[in-house]
């Protein structure tokens, strides 16, 4: 259950970063950060909330892989979207590959969440 609501408040927090963003972008007429509000409403709002679903239904229990898994969604989340924003915007003015070592290292640790969601759903036995 503490999985499940954990991953649901931060899906809804990115929900409403990627509505307020798309809100920006229709009333300023500038599409400059169409792929940071996609990945924020796809990897950020629907993984996160599919993945709160999951934990709500399935009621795993909680152990190291689910804690990695959970952890791992929200930075790897967090990280991908602020590191592909600062990537492509570098709004302060940033070297180049800081803001790609960010964007990399988010990526990946939202690449790790998904191998353990998979490795999670492969190992799940359902209570008889």
């Amino acid at each position: 259950m503490k999985h499940s609501q954990t991953l649901l408040r931060f899906a809804g927090f990115f929900g409403v970063i990627g509505a307020v963003m798309g809100a920006h972008m229709a009333g300023s007429g500038t599409y400059v950060f169409r792929p940071v509000h996609a990945h924020i409403l796809v990897v950020g709002w629907l993984s996160l909330f599919a993945w709160a679903v999951y934990y709500k239904v399935f009621q795993t229990s909680e152990t190291i892989l689910t804690k990695v898994h959970v952890w791992s969604a929200i930075i790897g989340s967090v990280g991908l979207t602020l590191g592909m924003w600062l990537y492509m915007v570098n709004p302060f003015n940033l070297p180049e590959k800081l803001t790609l070592v960010f964007y990399i290292v988010g990526g990946v640790a939202l690449l790790v969440s998904f191998v353990m969601f998979f490795i999670i759903t492969m190992v799940y036995k359902e209570e008889e």
